[in-house]
């Protein structure tokens, strides 16, 4: 496959043409990609081999198809169909339905088609038809439209903005979007007229079944046009299945009712086995009921290599799109959890909403070809919902308190995972929480804005994010819960990563957006209304990009640093120490994994001194410790001492974080940044061994595959550096809280002026040096 698409792409005869800048772009899906090896990830990837096939279908159709016109007004396809079998069989006629003028009639194969096109005249009901060969046009895929469309478009940017904008203030503005974007009661009556429809089907094939609808259609948080989400419950069928197979055991006949005996000969249950039948093959039987048996439903697929393996389908008449599935269950339990959060606050709805709609318009979210990095609804309702039980006083509870909460008889178990809710949320002590949802808003974002997503798992079980290092060495979990740049357990299923397709670069982007959104939330733009006419409140929040663009111009090239402190052992107040091991790390990761240049310059003494870990290093810093003083960025010269009356020493733990700063010149030789997961992929293979093995040897496997990026680049080596840089790490202040803030900032800064290398250098550094300075002080500890 890579020869191919490299050949393709060389010739530009193919789907893949080479860009002038480097990378290829796929003529079919409209896809770009910037190096060969996603290239070919993409060529085997399931959208391009779909639509190859569809596009292999039609120029095989229009291989065997004809054109033909000149036939009376109202023609029925009947009888062009009766009259071109005379040449041989005829697969299809699609009649122009708007104007009755031409049709275009498929046969069998090319043999039948030279046959109708030898004829050198061709007549029917008295008058000549003109047929010709059908032309060939290119292949362009079009997406179907999906229900709702014509609601959504009502509510284009330009009238959702003037609705927002005739609001009196943000906490008006934020129930308005639930008003604009929840389901219309025509469409929450058609979506209950379909799974009564479905319902009745099943119950005639599957004697017992139920059909439960789940997801955005009844969790509460529906938006016009969503899909509608169905799960097939065949346990009670299975009971009948097993009853009808044993007459004469007595036990096999309990729980078997008259109602579901009747119907024994009319079911399809001698047909297949549902205790030791796959989910592949009851889902096909699925399948065959939805093509043939429900009226108004069509284009049904079974997908059976998904994750949850379902049938899709789509309603004709609506174009509402849905799936079932048969082994959902947790889902079910997962959407009655949500349908409690929005019971037990009215605060939980408007904050959802808005936050979906703002990652939405950020393209942070909503993918409708599934898969890719994007966050889905879910996690993001699921950030929300943490987001309120981390609040002071919480506004939600945590799951493990719902547990709690529950009676012996809403006990419930499903696969092996306690999901006890109380039925009645009346159960739940109202929040004494009072802030109001412009002050919620604002306060999302700023938890957000400089999350440690890569170094923790978000636990809406307890309510409070775990360590990575706790995590991993005492929860059973840690082996089989992917993670990766963003960590969100499911709250039920604690195995699954609900964000585990999130990537580094967008789950920088997340707090990025995050960090733009809480600077803008503490503006007058969001919090009061323009008296001038100008845009305002959410409909500026909203806008696509505009705020993440200002970002880097207000802030410059930083990347924040989280806290690491729990990886360094009983440090307590000693911030001074603590900061030097976090610089020793930094310096540790440019200068040995990256294979840059680093050298750390002390402000005020004029001197450069090699950023290494040898014995004169650590003397030094020592050094600089017995000589701080408060607020001062650097050591006191000696010289200094003789005529000015010595400073009062302070001890290590009184020690003020606000005047530690380091810097370091750099300079980068290798495009390091570059071609990382090829080289690792052939240097550790697809898959880690252990977790345990991974966490172990991430720093060795940097450096190695560092090393061979370079070895690739030339033996000889450049000439001089590709990019030189400065860095200056320093205390951050956020002002979230009174307490001692542990943050570091990292301020970039090239020698010259930005060069689009030096920027796709510091994208990668915003992922990457974070979680490999953690790395190094988790193995220093």
């Amino acid at each position: 496959m890579r020869v191919e698409s490299v050949r393709m792409a060389d010739s530009g005869l193919g789907d893949v043409e080479s860009l002038p800048r480097g990378g290829f772009r796929c003529r079919l899906c409209h896809v770009t990609v910037a190096n060969k090896p996603s290239l070919d990830d993409h060529l085997r990837g399931k959208k391009h081999q779909r639509l190859e096939n569809l596009r292999n279908v039609r120029q095989a159709q229009e291989l065997r198809s004809v054109f033909v016109s000149g036939f009376h007004k109202g023609t029925p396809a009947s009888e062009l169909s009766e009259y071109f079998q005379a040449y041989g069989e005829v697969v299809n006629v699609v009649m122009d339905k708007d104007k009755g003028v031409y049709a275009i009639v498929e046969l069998q194969n090319e043999e039948v088609l030279e046959k109708v096109l030898a004829q050198p005249q061709h007549s029917l009901g008295g008058q000549k038809l003109r047929v010709k060969p059908r032309e060939k046009k290119d292949f362009k895929y079009t997406p179907p439209r999906k229900q709702g469309s014509a609601r959504q478009g009502q509510l284009n940017p330009e009238k959702l903005a003037q609705k927002l904008c005739e609001a009196d203030d943000v906490d008006a503005q934020m129930p308005l979007m639930v008003q604009l974007f929840e389901f219309s009661e025509s469409e929450r009556r058609l979506r209950d007229l379909l799974v009564t429809l479905f319902q009745e089907v099943f119950l005639e094939f599957f004697p017992g079944s139920a059909i439960l609808p789940f997801g955005s259609s009844v969790n509460g948080f529906d938006v016009s046009g969503c899909d509608l989400d169905l799960f097939l419950d065949l346990e009670k069928t299975k009971s009948f299945q097993a009853s009808a197979k044993g007459p004469n055991e007595p036990q096999a006949q309990e729980g078997a009712s008259p109602e579901l005996d009747s119907r024994s000969e009319d079911s399809i249950l001698s047909d297949i086995d549902l205790a030791s039948a796959t989910v592949p093959e009851v889902l096909e039987l699925v399948a065959t009921v939805l093509q043939k048996c429900v009226p108004g439903v069509h284009n049904v697929q079974a997908v059976l290599n998904a994750r949850r393996p379902v049938v899709k389908f789509c309603h004709k008449e609506s174009g509402l799109r849905g799936d079932i599935s048969i082994n959902n269950r947790l889902a079910i339990c997962n959407t009655r959890f949500l349908q409690l959060c929005t019971e037990v606050d009215e605060r939980v709805r408007p904050l959802v909403y808005v936050v979906r709609h703002w990652a939405k318009q950020q393209a942070l979210a909503g993918n409708p070809f599934g898969g890719g990095p994007l966050l889905n609804n879910y996690a993001l309702t699921l950030l929300v919902l943490f987001f309120l039980q981390t609040r002071n006083p919480p506004i939600l509870p945590t799951v493990a308190h719902l547990r709690e909460l529950s009676e012996d008889e809403e006990r419930t178990v499903v696969d092996g995972w306690d999901c006890s809710l109380p039925k009645d949320p009346a159960c739940l002590e109202p929040s004494g929480n009072a802030e109001t949802l412009c002050s919620l808003l604002s306060e999302f974002f700023r938890l957000f804005e400089d999350y440690n997503f890569a170094g923790c798992v978000i636990s809406l079980r307890e309510g409070r994010q775990l360590p990575l290092p706790g995590f991993l060495s005492s929860c059973d979990m840690a082996g089989r819960l992917k993670l990766g740049p963003f960590n969100l357990q499911d709250p039920f299923e604690q195995s699954h990563n609900v964000a585990a397709n999130v990537n580094e670069k967008m789950a920088l982007r997340f707090q990025r957006c995050c960090r733009a959104a809480a600077k803008y939330c503490r503006s007058l733009q969001y919090q009061r209304k323009s008296s001038k006419g100008k845009i305002w409140g959410l409909v500026r929040l909203f806008q696509p990009g505009a705020s993440e663009a200002e970002a880097p111009m207000a802030e410059g090239l930083v990347i924040y640093l989280p806290k690491f402190h729990e990886q360094l052992g009983q440090v307590g107040d000693l911030s001074h120490l603590w900061f030097q091991k976090v610089c020793t790390g930094v310096a540790f990761v440019l200068r040995d994994v990256l294979k840059c240049s680093c050298v750390e310059t002390w402000q005020g003494l004029g001197e450069e001194q090699e950023a290494s870990g040898t014995k004169q290093k650590e003397e030094g810093l020592e050094a600089k410790s017995e000589h701080m003083v408060a607020g001062a960025k650097h050591p006191i010269n000696e010289e200094e001492d003789t005529v000015s009356p010595p400073a009062k020493r302070l001890r290590a733990d009184a020690l003020l974080p606000g005047g530690e700063r380091t810097t370091w010149n750099c300079a980068a030789w290798h495009r390091v940044w570059l071609g990382r997961r090829r080289v690792r992929r052939q240097l550790h293979g697809p898959e880690p061994d252990s977790q345990q093995q991974q966490k172990a040897g991430s720093l060795e496997l940097e450096a190695k595959v560092s090393d061979v990026i370079a070895q690739q680049e030339g033996e000889a080596g450049p000439a001089g550096p590709l990019l030189q840089f400065t860095v200056c790490a320093q205390f951050a202040s956020t002002g979230a809280s009174d307490e001692q803030d542990t943050h570091i900032s990292l301020s970039f800064a090239p020698a010259s002026e930005p060069s689009a290398a030096f920027q796709e250098f510091f994208h990668f550094l915003q992922g990457f040096l974070p979680r490999m300075v953690e790395q190094h002080l988790a193995n220093s500890a």
